[in-house]
């Protein structure tokens, strides 16, 4: 690879001449939170004495939010003393966890449990702002590589020491590149604070046009569905299985949405070897199996393209006297407490056909009213779809800014 004039290569890829590269220890001394205990003794914990932040806690923070300002709980006094205090402004990372690699800046003070590392004493010469953003950029490199631990990954300071960063000559450029991408967080946010509102404004529309009223039907999924199917699994053993082009879904894509695309295309020889049915498009889908912590169990979609289904999803064919469009919406708006009601199971609670036949449902007695409250929400959808897209778009163009400026391709001086 030839590297272009005032370039060079270094152990984190090719940068410019004039920037350095250096470890997180040669610019701030790395150190760890601290947790008391035991976990939940009323002596340290649910107090009112200084805020308390748990790596769990930056799971519930969006990845363009790049400050702290608030905890969930608070430590007593005496907790305190067997935990560490956290200065404002300090940079944290989390060592541990979903969250492990993730770079925040606190805007509070605050004690910081064991799932958390802190950078003290950070050169003047370095940015903060700068140095979150690089790491941020590195979060999966710090995962995959970086971290050490079989069950429970994590980063000691040792290993957050040893970690290289490339910095520009001065603050100031440092700052720029810092700004520049704060910039397009800025515009993250706002898209991300809308698109949660408008979800709120969906969430109590449902509510109010999908409330049984005087008048409407009173039935059971058995008596208003002409079938349910399931699909399949192609053996995973034949991977030529997956290279056809044929849409396959599984319940983990069944996201309250029109399935457009899927992750995975299996052959013609899959779903004739498997005795897969093809789903054709506008059906509704619910997943039947799952864990509620992953998300799965409750989940419906309606199919956008002709395709097949794994044994965890289960297509709904409707008689005539109810509107799949409606259908889908009802159990939107009702399917997680239903799925809670009617699975069964221990580890893993399923519908049978049999369970799926007891689920009820309300509509209005004319299809023309099942449609008018439809179409309300599926308005409502397509508006989210644009938000959506438009935020997706928003974090790519950060990516790629992040891939340019963090390397000094683009210079901003």
């Amino acid at each position: 690879m030839v590297i272009k004039a005032g370039y060079k290569r270094t152990e984190v890829g090719v940068i410019p001449e004039d920037w350095e590269v250096k470890a997180l220890g040669e610019i701030s001394h790395p150190v760890r939170g601290g947790s008391p205990r035991p976990a939940g003794d009323p002596k340290y914990f649910n107090g009112n004495y200084i805020p308390w932040l748990t790596v769990a806690a930056l799971t519930n923070l969006s990845e363009a939010q790049l400050y702290v300002s608030q905890t969930e709980g608070y430590l007593t006094e005496e907790g305190s003393k067997w935990s560490r205090i956290i200065e404002k402004d300090t940079l944290i990372i989390a060592n541990s966890g979903a969250t492990l690699g993730v770079a925040k800046l606190l805007e509070i003070k605050c004690c910081a449990n064991d799932g958390i590392a802190a950078l003290y004493n950070l050169s003047q010469e370095v940015s903060k702002l700068y140095l979150v953003y690089y790491i941020n950029s590195k979060t999966k490199y710090l995962r995959d590589v970086v971290a050490t631990g079989n069950g429970q990954p994590n980063l000691n300071t040792s290993l957050i020491s040893d970690f290289k960063v490339p910095l520009p000559p001065t603050v100031a450029e440092q700052t720029a590149i810092a700004t520049a991408l704060s910039d397009t967080d800025e515009l993250i946010q706002s898209l991300e604070k809308l698109i949660a509102k408008k979800r709120l404004i969906k969430q109590g529309a449902m509510q109010g046009l999908l409330r049984p009223k005087k008048g409407w039907v009173e039935k059971t999924f058995g008596e208003v569905l002409d079938g349910f199917t399931s699909g399949q699994t192609p053996y995973r053993g034949n991977p030529g299985y997956y290279t056809g082009d044929i849409p396959w879904i599984t319940s983990g894509e069944l996201n309250y949405d029109i399935i457009l695309n899927t992750n995975e295309k299996i052959t013609k020889e899959a779903v004739k070897n498997t005795n897969l049915k093809i789903v054709p498009k506008g059906t509704f889908l619910m997943a039947i199996t799952g864990l509620e912590a992953e998300g799965t169990r409750g989940s419906c979609g309606i199919t956008g393209i002709d395709s097949t289904t794994n044994q965890s999803c289960m297509a709904l064919y409707p008689k005539s006297e109810i509107r799949t469009d409606y259908l889908f919406h009802y159990y939107v708006c009702y399917g997680k407490r239903l799925a809670l009601e009617y699975c069964q199971g221990t580890k893993q609670q399923s519908y049978t056909g049999a369970t799926a036949k007891l689920l009820p449902i309300y509509f209005p007695p004319t299809t023309g009213e099942q449609q008018r409250i439809a179409a309300i929400l599926s308005g409502m959808d397509a508006e989210l779809a644009v938000l959506k897209a438009k935020l997706d778009k928003y974090r790519q163009l950060k990516q790629g800014m992040m891939q340019e400026l963090l390397t000094g391709r683009i210079r901003l001086v």
